[in-house]
């Protein structure tokens, strides 16, 4: 269970995730060492599950995004296509979703060509019988965080609850 020391020492660090143990612990009123050591239980917990910079990702050479849609044959062929997608450095994201197809892959790549050559590569993996691509024109909103706002109220709902209880 996290709490609001947690949750704020969580949105700390979505924003800036080099931000020092000291400046945390100085921000929400614990010593460094003690926001270390929160910081390194929430890594533990699972709930961190990296540090890492965030590009841009058109300055960085990779002008096109594309949303694919996964038809596949059969889900004999499930596994394989995740280790697939994992190993494709191409695939940002790799979702099952429910609709007309079994999955849905966010990929980026340089121009149409490269395009291209991964849909060849993509089609050809074990149980693929068909893609559709829908390539982004324009992106408006695109983020790396999750609004920690909502964990606040279920946690505090929660201890409410359990005070009512007793």
């Amino acid at each position: 269970m996290i709490d609001n020391i947690d949750i704020e020492i969580l949105k700390i660090l979505q924003k800036d995730g080099r931000s020092s143990a000291s400046d945390i612990g100085k921000s929400v009123g614990l010593s460094a060492p003690a926001a270390g050591d929160r910081i390194k239980k929430l890594t533990e917990k699972g709930i961190i599950k990296e540090f890492a910079a965030v590009l841009d990702h058109k300055n960085a050479g990779l002008d096109l995004t594309a949303y694919v849609f996964i038809v596949s044959e059969h889900s004999d062929h499930y596994e394989n296509f995740i280790k697939n997608a994992n190993e494709c450095e191409a695939v940002m994201e790799c979702h099952s979703i429910t609709g007309s197809g079994s999955h849905i892959l966010k990929v980026r790549v340089k121009n149409s060509q490269s395009l291209e050559d991964l849909l060849y590569e993509i089609q050809n993996w074990p149980g693929v019988s068909r893609t559709q691509s829908n390539v982004v024109l324009s992106s408006y909103k695109e983020k790396t965080s999750i609004d920690l706002n909502i964990l606040t109220v279920s946690y505090t709902h929660l201890r409410a609850h359990e005070t009512l209880r007793y």
